[in-house]
């Protein structure tokens, strides 16, 4: 017979009370039924647990080191017992996401929470993200960085929810605004307005405009909504993300040959639950973003094998 926590209930019952008529009562058993478990329990433990006589029932040594084992072992166990109840029945855990701006978040905010509490942090720094995911004060980090640079430094694993294709914004009355796509070299006059990030993006926009013959101007390193501002009024034209959805008086336009490209990474804590669930989101988030973008859905079915990674 295998030793059970029944077993430790009732050793303990018989020291606590002092005999085994009382410990009986107190366990809603007839003392013959519990005289003859408490012998199947010495059998298996292999010695006597008490000596019994008229005046009650007194442990062994074996006894006394199963009731101090039984005192230790039982409370940890309704401990366990408890602690399991109060976790299958309490609310599901949130997920913290820190993200930098770009098209993907609110998708996939919108996706989680349909099963999830969902807590965002936003910041301009990639590394400020990685640091607080890595500290433990938020569970994913979705960041952007040049399409052909690696995983950001540091000890989180990096999963590529997509790769795609940066474009511009013009002005709608911007000479190349009735083209399908415009060469970076017939940019070479411009200014130009990007958001601010501490990758290595403006070393590969530097790149990509020296290879097509060029030094950028002016740069207008900004926010979002200025950016859109000085193309909408054709003071500069505008890096975008493929996904992005242009305002009024404004086009998008695909780079020929697409010399930039920007990929989107999702970092976890090691101890982040529904990890590859939080991916899959992020992901199908992405393709939603892909579908409303007319300019990016018409680009590839133009350049088929460049896209989404599934």
């Amino acid at each position: 017979m295998d030793l059970e926590l029944r077993h430790l209930r009732i050793v303990r019952a018989i020291a606590d009370a002092g005999s085994v008529s009382k410990a009986a009562a107190l366990l809603g058993l007839a003392q013959p039924a519990l005289t003859a478990q408490l012998k199947r329990i010495e059998r298996a433990l292999g010695g006597t647990l008490f000596e019994r006589d008229r005046h009650g029932a007194r442990p062994t040594r074996l006894g006394e080191l199963v009731i101090a084992r039984a005192r230790v072992l039982l409370p940890a166990a309704q401990e366990l017992q408890d602690e399991a109840a109060r976790f299958v029945h309490a609310p599901s855990p949130g997920v913290r996401i820190g993200a930098t701006h770009g098209p993907i978040l609110g998708g996939l905010v919108d996706r989680l929470a349909t099963e999830r509490s969902v807590t965002t942090y936003t910041s301009w720094s990639a590394h400020e993200l990685v640091s607080r995911v890595e500290l433990g004060r938020l569970d994913f980090a979705l960041i952007g960085a040049c399409g052909d640079s690696g995983a950001p430094a540091g000890t989180l694993p990096w999963e590529t929810v997509s790769v795609d294709p940066v474009f511009v914004l013009v002005s709608e009355h911007h000479p190349a605004a009735a083209e399908k796509e415009v060469a970076l070299a017939d940019l070479a006059d411009q200014q130009w307005a990007v958001t601010p990030c501490d990758g290595c993006f403006a070393d590969c926009f530097a790149i990509a405009c020296a290879r097509a013959g060029f030094t950028p101007g002016t740069i207008y390193e900004t926010d979002v909504s200025t950016c859109i501002h000085l193309a909408q009024v054709g003071r500069a034209v505008a890096l975008c993300q493929a996904t992005h959805q242009p305002a009024a008086g404004l086009v998008m336009l695909p780079l020929a040959g697409t010399p930039l490209r920007w990929r989107h990474l999702l970092g976890r804590h090691p101890t982040a639950a529904d990890a590859a669930w939080v991916l899959s989101q992020a992901r199908q988030a992405h393709a939603e973003a892909v579908r409303r973008s007319l300019v990016y859905s018409d680009w590839l079915v133009r350049n088929t094998g460049f896209g989404t990674v599934s």
